[in-house]
């Protein structure tokens, strides 16, 4: 796999999500605001969403290069108790699982939701859903 096909399709992946979020109507009415962040700011406003780790693949054949990519997104909320934080993981699936985003340079071959997980988080006041998303890019 070449650099460029690393690099380039894990930020223009990265970006098409952020964008794709930052757009969803029924996701930012949720957060109060298109509170999507790569970095939360240091006093972030709850509820929010931030695009976590991400690990690439080489998904290349013979003729065509191509990229894994194995994302993982937080909700974070502190609306007492689970439901808001799988109410914000169920929006975040809606707007990402197949959905047909634009990559600069790349093609998305398919996007999809593989696993989520949703707890409390030491101290007992914040609650993370953890979504995990695997997808498969090729030079455009």
């Amino acid at each position: 796999m070449s650099a460029g096909v690393l690099s380039g399709a894990a930020v223009a992946l990265r970006r098409a999500i952020h964008h794709a979020l930052a757009a969803d109507a029924a996701l930012t009415a949720a957060l109060g605001g298109a509170r999507i962040h790569d970095v939360p700011p240091a006093a972030p406003d709850f509820p929010y969403v931030t695009l976590g780790e991400a690990q690439v693949l080489d998904w290349s054949t013979a003729t065509e290069a191509g990229a894994e990519h194995r994302l993982t997104l937080a909700c974070w909320s502190r609306q007492g108790g689970h439901g808001e934080a799988h109410g914000l993981a169920h929006l975040v699936q809606q707007a990402l699982h197949d959905a047909p985003l634009t990559l600069e340079g790349h093609r998305l071959v398919n996007l999809r939701m593989s696993a989520a997980e949703i707890r409390r988080e030491p101290g007992g006041r914040t609650y993370r859903a953890l979504l995990r998303f695997r997808a498969v890019t090729e030079a455009a």
